[in-house]
């Protein structure tokens, strides 16, 4: 397991894009969706679990990081949950090296937090995961990288993404 100490200074300041902070976001009846935040523009995914062993939760981000180009594959900060435990198979299958937090750190991975408490205006916490699909989960993200941020001096998380990859 390697430390968020020894994350890179370019995932600690924000300047280069494709570094990644993720996390669970827990619902009714133990049901999860899996947050994936990327510091440099707040781009936003969520990823759909069947359940939240470490095989599941590594395979569906696995999955979901696939997705991108590899210069938004830098890295991953997650805390540390045990639905992380094959963090080497994850780095494996993706080339992400995987950090992790200090224990009851989550203002380390801050932008995840920030986005956890907004997705909670359209998941309350009462809400069973089970009856979201992805397509739904894809749509609550589209409007989170659509809404623009104070922090990215009112530009969107969409906008800043393209941005950068141009």
């Amino acid at each position: 397991m390697i430390s968020i100490r020894d994350r890179p200074a370019e995932a600690e300041d924000r300047a280069i894009p494709g570094h990644w902070e993720g996390d669970l976001l827990t619902g009714a009846n133990d049901t999860n969706i899996a947050t994936l935040v990327e510091r440099h523009s707040r781009f936003t995914m969520l990823v759909k679990l069947a359940r939240r062993d470490s095989a599941t939760v590594v395979r569906a981000i696995a999955e979901k990081i696939g997705t991108l180009p590899e210069e938004l594959r830098r890295s991953l900060t997650w805390d540390q949950g045990k639905e992380m435990a094959r963090h080497k198979s994850f780095t494996v299958a993706t080339d992400l090296q995987v950090y992790f937090c200090d224990p009851r750190s989550p203002w380390q991975r801050g932008s995840n937090e920030n986005t956890n408490g907004l997705l909670r205006q359209y998941f309350p916490r009462a809400t069973n995961f089970s009856h979201v699909s992805q397509d739904q989960l894809n749509a609550v993200a589209l409007r989170l990288n659509q809404r623009p941020r104070k922090i990215l001096d009112f530009e969107t998380p969409a906008d800043r993404l393209q941005r950068v990859l141009q």
